[in-house]
């Protein structure tokens, strides 16, 4: 029992000490890492693999200065295991030390960042990829630190070709997906922080791994694609060349808009506002057809969101200043009327003479007339159709402006009609 004491002691002793010098280096790092990248990287990364390494190394000093037992073999076989491990854990840092003290020299904060954003892509794909290599090598190592695998070592190279064609078809999309990663990678087709447009979404470039692309679309939902996607089907890469990008502004005016002043309004508003670039602006007329004429302004930003928010400006400044200077050019639909042309209506059936109440009391005074024989009843009853007359005559103008031209042959029609039951009525009496 005294015999284990020692070496339990040991590693007790070894844990506090270790954690009491990483303390120590956590504190002097994170002050030094305000004036230094060296110190911040090697606080980001290397704290967590030393805090490991600090409970291997007490384990190793029990182990070691225990007595020896049935269970010494195994123990001693995990630690081997724990140090592959923690010797892959450590590569894989060391690497992301290097890559984070490398890639601040290009800045991708600067108008012209293209190189700089494609290193970044270049190097963050690089970095999976090496650090998928230590795995793959640290799980078989510790695959051979198993007889029973060290063994079998001939038997599997010799199928190797075999099972790498079974493995090709039953994982094809992902073997495709990273291929198609690398390829989409160092042909510099897409990189990091590029403003594409995939799927009608308009959205940023956020992450690029072997097997999909992160797009951050512009109202922060995030679109993930498999890099295929970007082989196969075309897109829009609005930053592939340059950051610099033009746009457009359409607006439906009417055919009475005065271009000369709206093309001066446009250019003060662009050289008063702070997201031009002062390379791009214009004023042109698109299309004229129909009722509508469409104008189309033409404006330049340093990047894809100064000029989304130049292109608002722009639209809004030009449409308050068509409503409050000439609202007579904004949109409005001319419609002539022409009777000439309107389509033909058919009169509808008129009531008889005879039925109307005041036919039929004239109808009566002239029973009476061809009774009594009154001259004067005549007379009464010539007063009252030219009176009658008087009124279809005064009614009859706004009737033709009404019907058109065409109509004026059925009212002549119907005012034949009339003066012949007149005269009728007349030899009777």
């Amino acid at each position: 029992m005294s015999d284990a004491l020692v070496p339990i002691g040991l590693g007790l002793a070894t844990l506090v000490v270790g954690f009491l010098v990483l303390y120590l280096l956590r504190l002097i790092l994170r002050r030094a890492a305000r004036r230094t990248q060296v110190a911040a990287a090697l606080s980001k990364h290397g704290r967590k693999p030393a805090h490991l390494a600090v409970v291997a190394l007490a384990a190793h000093l029990t182990i070691v200065g225990l007595p020896r037992a049935d269970w010494h073999r195994a123990a001693q076989h995990v630690l081997l295991l724990v140090d592959i491990a923690l010797l892959a854990w450590g590569a894989a840092a060391v690497l992301a030390i290097v890559i984070d003290l490398a890639l601040p020299r290009f800045r991708t904060d600067v108008r012209d960042n293209r190189n700089a954003r494609r290193i970044h892509t270049q190097v963050s794909v690089m970095q999976r990829m090496g650090v998928a290599g230590i795995t793959v090598l640290a799980v078989g190592a510790m695959l051979l630190t198993f007889p029973a695998f060290r063994g079998a070592g001939a038997s599997v190279l010799a199928s190797a070709g075999i099972a790498g064609v079974i493995a090709g078809f039953a994982a094809q999309s992902l073997l495709g997906n990273v291929i198609a990663g690398m390829q989409l990678v160092f042909s510099d087709a897409v990189r990091l922080d590029d403003v594409v447009v995939v799927e009608q979404q308009w959205g940023r470039v956020e992450e690029i791994t072997l097997t999909y692309v992160v797009v951050r679309i512009w109202d922060d939902r995030r679109l993930v694609l498999p890099t295929s996607y970007f082989l196969s089907t075309p897109f829009e890469n609005w930053t592939r060349t340059e950051a610099a990008v033009i746009g457009a502004v359409e607006l439906d005016v009417d055919w009475c808009v005065p271009m000369e002043p709206m093309r001066a309004q446009l250019e003060r508003t662009v050289k008063e506002n702070e997201r031009w670039d002062g390379r791009v602006c214009a004023l042109q007329v698109t299309d004229a057809t129909g009722s509508q004429v469409r104008v189309r302004a033409l404006v330049s930003a340093g990047d894809a969101p100064t000029l989304w928010d130049l292109r608002c400006d722009v639209r809004e400044d030009l449409v308050t200043w068509l409503r409050t200077t000439h609202p007579d050019a904004l949109p409005r639909v001319r419609a002539e009327i022409d009777g000439s042309v309107l389509p033909q209506i058919a009169p509808g059936p008129q009531p008889h003479r005879h039925d109307h109440p005041r036919h039929q009391e004239q109808d009566a005074e002239h029973r009476d007339d061809d009774h009594g024989g009154d001259r004067a009843g005549d007379d009464g009853e010539h007063q009252v159709d030219g009176a009658e007359d008087g009124q279809g005559q005064e009614e009859q103008p706004p009737l033709r402006h009404l019907v058109g031209d065409r109509h004026q042959e059925g009212l002549a029609a119907l005012t034949k009609k009339d003066a012949v039951l007149r005269d009728r009525r007349d030899q009777q009496s």
